[in-house]
């Protein structure tokens, strides 16, 4: 019998990124992972609790974490000598197509005849090329895949073939586990309908509670880390929703995709009092910072205040995005309920008409008039997020919103205290598949590089991020996004430096990396001008350690996110209690009835 049942694994971006001569750019600077993408996804969590909960053992292994941390460290002998009867690989976001798949190329080299399975939103996407891989065995579509997964286990511990015969009873078998994409012994695809979509998340637990234990149970804690830097800053994540009821014309997880690609007619939501016994759960092992996921007022303001009378009490510091305007009682109810907030607006543009063709409903006046609301209210820090490569977005556009960023640092500043900060990062490398502006580039102003999946794996071996974007826009070409990105970066990391909200040294830091960026982004496409291939590749080699001395905090400090942790990082004390408690429970559920 194998040690695990599932092995959940987690690729980097590119596989190896150790060994790649690339230019990542700051496609990674206004989230916690580096650029190799090495937080693996919320699912991963919520799949592992759920199968372990129904008496299957589970494990991750981060590998990219593992990469990052350990330039020796060996994948392929890492994978040989696992030993489970199944693994999973996750193909979530786009970037990464490449190393995803590679990975599942070892498993299979070393465990051939152990099933392979994918899952995600690009897997759902993708899922009829992807299958197509010899070393992809099955592909779970849908954004909510527990309970088929559950059934698809079941199946593979009874014994259930990998390619079964087209009319075997194991077929039979496969047949009716929802959701699931599946090859016959003849090598025939077969899809089987996506009829597993629940309307809520009653079913699912987000509380880390299965990570902890399972971190206990193996002794192992560098397989499980989230993200490289989880250790010096655990901020954690509370789960709101499935689906979305905005539409914006970018994102793979707008109501369109969630219709067409998972059969998502409405949001499915977590029920209020249980996300906020969720965040309750996760505070009593962490003093980091948790970000609830999706706009508490999709659902309503009964839902939101239902959830704030819930949550009330809690002193630790919770992050809420904000997707729309939002009325005066919310912040007032917010701040009286967890009075260490902090909100997170992705304006995306200071241009109401780019914000529009973009997808956010709201105009400059309403939204200022929120954030002026939740200032009063006591809001501890207001993100405003800002893109570059958005439809309708000229170069001088991006400059505008530079500009109207330094308006609002100076509009909300008081005595050295700045409670309003602003970001500003390129939409790269991709436009999600799914979304509508990929599904019809032309009518929104786009031009696609790629479409299909391998296109996508191709491009992320390129040597700079220039060349791995998927699109450029009728407004700007994408060496005008690549400019734009850096000019702006530039001119934001000097207006936030003359405000005093980063020291001197810090914004000369960032200065610098971009000077040196944009050379290296010079020298590159004098490269590519280069016919011969081999010396094209040796060129590139040279650079190799000036870009990964570039590839992080290119355009702002990532740490510019991060907000103070007072006391203990992480409560191992009360960690050890909840897998006690866990371990209690499991020896109740095994228990014979009298």
């Amino acid at each position: 019998m194998s040690t695990q049942d599932l092995t959940f694994l987690h690729a980097p971006s590119v596989y190896d990124f150790r060994h790649e001569s690339i230019l990542y750019g700051p496609v990674s600077d206004m989230v916690p992972s580096t650029p190799v993408f090495e937080m693996y996804p919320i699912g991963f969590t919520t799949m592992a609790e759920y199968l372990e909960r129904h008496g299957i053992r589970t494990r991750i292994v981060n590998l990219a974490v593992r990469m990052l941390g350990d330039k020796n460290y060996d994948v392929e002998k890492a994978i040989s000598k696992m030993d489970s009867a199944a693994f999973g690989i996750d193909l979530h976001w786009m970037p990464h197509a490449h190393g995803s798949i590679e990975v599942a190329r070892i498993v299979k080299r070393h465990h051939p005849l152990i099933p392979v399975i994918f899952g995600g939103f690009s897997s759902t996407y993708f899922h009829d090329e992807l299958i197509r891989y010899p070393a992809v065995d099955f592909v779970m579509r849908g954004d909510s895949t527990e309970q088929p997964l559950l059934l698809w286990m079941r199946y593979i511990r009874s014994g259930g073939s990998i390619h079964p015969g087209q009319h075997t009873v194991e077929a039979l078998e496969l047949e009716k586990i929802p959701n699931l994409v599946w090859k016959d012994s003849e090598g025939g695809v077969h899809v089987n309908p996506i009829t597993y979509s629940p309307p809520n998340l009653d079913g699912i637990l987000l509380d880390y509670s299965g990570v902890v234990k399972s971190v206990v149970r193996h002794r192992d804690l560098a397989n499980y880390i989230p993200f490289r830097a989880f250790k010096r800053y655990p901020i954690t994540a509370a789960l709101t929703v499935r689906g979305c009821r905005y539409n914006c014309l970018t994102c793979g997880g707008g109501c369109n995709a969630f219709k067409n690609l998972h059969n998502r007619q409405h949001p499915a939501y977590r029920k209020p009092e249980d996300l906020a016994s969720d965040i309750r759960r996760i505070g009593s092992i962490s003093n980091g910072p948790i970000f609830v996921l999706g706009d508490l007022r999709q659902a309503g303001d009964d839902y939101a205040y239902r959830f704030l009378d819930a949550i009330s009490g809690y002193k630790k510091q919770l992050f809420f995005e904000m997707f729309d305007a939002a009325p005066r009682e919310y912040f007032q109810r917010l701040a009286k309920a967890v009075p260490n907030f902090v909100i997170e607006i992705s304006m995306e543009s200071h241009d109401e008409k780019v914000r529009r063709a973009f997808g956010r409903p709201y105009s400059n006046a309403e939204i200022e008039q929120s954030i002026n609301d939740a200032l009063d209210a006591g809001c501890q820090r207001l993100d405003l997020f800002f893109m570059v490569g958005l439809k309708d977005q000229t170069y001088e556009s991006v400059m505008d919103t530079v500009e109207y960023s330094r308006k609002m640092l100076e509009k909300y500043s008081s005595d050295g205290e700045y409670r309003v900060i602003p970001f500003i990062s390129p939409m790269a490398p991709f436009l999600d598949p799914g979304s509508r502006a990929f599904e019809e580039p032309e009518k929104h102003g786009y031009r696609l590089f790629a479409r299909t999946l391998e296109e996508h794996r191709q491009l992320l071996l390129q040597p700079s991020w220039k060349y791995v974007m998927n699109y450029e826009t009728q407004w700007m070409s994408r060496e005008q996004i690549v400019n734009a990105t850096y000019e702006a970066g530039r001119r934001l990391n000097l207006i936030k430096a003359d405000n005093g909200v980063i020291s001197a040294k810090s914004a000369r830091l960032v200065d610098a990396r971009i000077q040196r960026a944009v050379s290296l982004m010079k020298e590159i496409d004098q490269i590519m001008l280069i016919s011969d291939a081999d010396e094209r590749r040796h060129k590139l080699e040279d650079l190799k350690h000036h870009m990964d001395h570039s590839n992080e905090n290119t355009i702002a400090n990532k740490r510019e996110l991060e907000t103070t942790i007072k006391g203990q990082k992480l409560n191992l004390l009360n960690a050890a209690g909840m897998v006690m408690q866990e371990w209690w429970k499991d020896i109740l559920r095994s228990a014979p009835e009298k």
